[in-house]
């Protein structure tokens, strides 16, 4: 898969410019998108919908209104963005998984792999949660190139976190409680 394109970059960018400028207005409208299908908060249209120009689907819509929420979500209290978050969402959670020691993360994290688009927004929200909990960060450009993914037939993403959760970075395998 390609990295996140320029469009991509631009968005979140602009996300992490309304974090490090304290512009706790504009960050509260776009969390409040977090209880509602993505794209019907009204009060999250001025942020996101100027970088809808080159989207061409509604599920890729949709994703660029869920991770605006979920980032203000994750960063409401904090007024800095992360310099080197991990290389994707398995990642964070392989993190959490490490400070927690709680089989419940691992049940998460693999609900999380096994959602249906439709409930993901759900899902995330409770993940983004739990990091948000532990400051473990988030690599948003990813994410957001990740969940414009989320239905390809070969489930690269899926795999991919997989891999970032259960395979440590040097290499072999993690002990996990149920082998």
């Amino acid at each position: 898969m390609n990295p996140p394109s320029e469009q991509e970059y631009d968005f979140i960018g602009y996300l992490e410019r309304l974090v490090i400028r304290e512009d706790r207005g504009a960050l509260a409208a776009l969390r409040r998108g977090l209880g509602s299908k993505p794209g019907t908060a009204i009060a999250t249209y001025p942020y996101v919908v100027p970088f809808l120009t080159s989207v061409h689907s509604a599920w890729e819509e949709a994703t660029y209104f869920t991770i605006a929420s979920l980032f203000a979500y994750w960063h409401q209290g904090r007024n800095t963005v992360a310099a080197n978050p991990p290389e994707n969402l398995g990642a964070s959670f392989a993190r959490l998984a490490s400070e927690v020691q709680s089989n419940s993360i691992e049940q998460r994290f693999t609900a999380l792999l096994n959602s249906h688009r439709d409930d993901l927004p759900v899902h995330l929200r409770h993940a983004v949660g739990l990091l948000k909990s532990r400051e473990i960060s988030i690599n948003w450009r990813q994410l957001l190139r990740h969940l414009r993914y989320w239905d390809h037939e070969d489930q690269f993403v899926q795999r991919t976190w997989a891999k970032s959760f259960w395979v440590p970075p040097q290499g072999g395998k993690k002990q996990l409680d149920h082998q």
